[in-house]
């Protein structure tokens, strides 16, 4: 998991937000403490406890005196709120803007999008289409 450029604490915090998002880690449930990510990743502890501390300033985690760290209610919902207006900032307002540049309606965009996804979910490349098309 760990990637060059990227300061490690970013993507400790960064993974606990995707486990949070895809329900691996259940709200109110406790998260890895900060000794069991710096034995896992082969971290300082301090560098474990940056990214999980993060968390805690954002309200997503909570602590638990003695205990641990928890996932806090609610978590999940204001986490995918900032990654959709991340989304939003990062990918959609460029993509449109680009396509304004291009003279290309948002509606086009739209049905780029469908077509891409269509043709994706057709393409040779699934395994199933592989196997239908070998037999």
């Amino acid at each position: 998991m760990i990637e060059e450029g990227k300061p490690i604490f970013v993507q400790i915090a960064e993974q606990i937000e995707n486990d949070i998002i895809e329900g691996v880690i259940l709200e109110e449930s406790q998260v890895p403490s900060t000794n069991e990510f710096a034995a896992f990743y082969r971290i300082n502890p301090a560098t474990a406890g940056k990214g999980v501390n993060r968390l805690v300033e954002d309200g997503i985690l909570y602590k638990k005196r003695g205990i641990g760290m928890f996932v806090a209610t609610g978590a999940r919902q204001r986490l995918v709120n900032t990654r959709t207006e991340e989304f939003r900032d990062r990918y959609l307002r460029p993509l449109l803007d680009e396509a304004a540049k291009l003279g290309i309606a948002p509606a086009q965009v739209a049905e780029m999008i469908q077509t891409n996804q269509t043709s994706q979910t057709l393409s040779p490349n699934s395994a199933t289409q592989r196997e239908a098309l070998s037999s």
